[in-house]
């Protein structure tokens, strides 16, 4: 029973500190500038497009010693599939899209989610239009009427 009573604690302590460990916006080295413009159109349709950059360009050392890093990873695991070339945007589009996220909550745009529409992510910028799930009420025309944030 106590060994049975063990393993559930370490389970849960495990689930937690996973949880608690995802990232926030606040937790990337990045800064970044971004813009969220709205259109609503006759017929209803909310569609959005967020947009988003670096706040400062990186000095010539930064990019340089983060691809020296990387290559340095690459070698470590032995890995032969990915390109010592391909540039990793994993942590850079997972900020774009924490930055929406946060975006559309803090102004209510989409209360039942969206649907992408298109993505474009580069090393130091990006770009996500969506179409909201809900249609438009009276509230969001006066409200959101060519709306820009940013």
């Amino acid at each position: 029973m106590s060994k049975l009573f063990s393993v559930t604690m370490i389970t849960i302590f495990l689930l937690s500190g996973c949880a608690a460990s995802k990232p926030e916006v606040d937790d990337f080295s990045i800064k970044v500038e971004d813009k969220f413009q709205t259109a609503i159109k006759g017929d209803g349709i909310k569609l959005f497009t967020y947009k988003v950059k670096f706040a400062e360009l990186p000095t010539l050392e930064q990019p340089h010693m983060a691809r020296v890093k990387q290559i340095e990873k690459l070698k470590r695991s032995g890995s032969k599939k990915r390109s010592i070339y391909a540039v990793d945007l994993s942590e850079w589009t997972e900020q774009i899209e924490l930055g929406l996220d946060k975006t559309i909550s803090m102004t209510g745009y989409c209360r039942d989610g969206y649907i992408e529409l298109s993505r474009i992510i580069e090393v130091g910028r990006g770009e996500i239009r969506g179409e909201c799930n809900d249609g438009a009420t009276e509230d969001d025309l006066k409200k959101f009427a060519s709306f820009t944030k940013g």
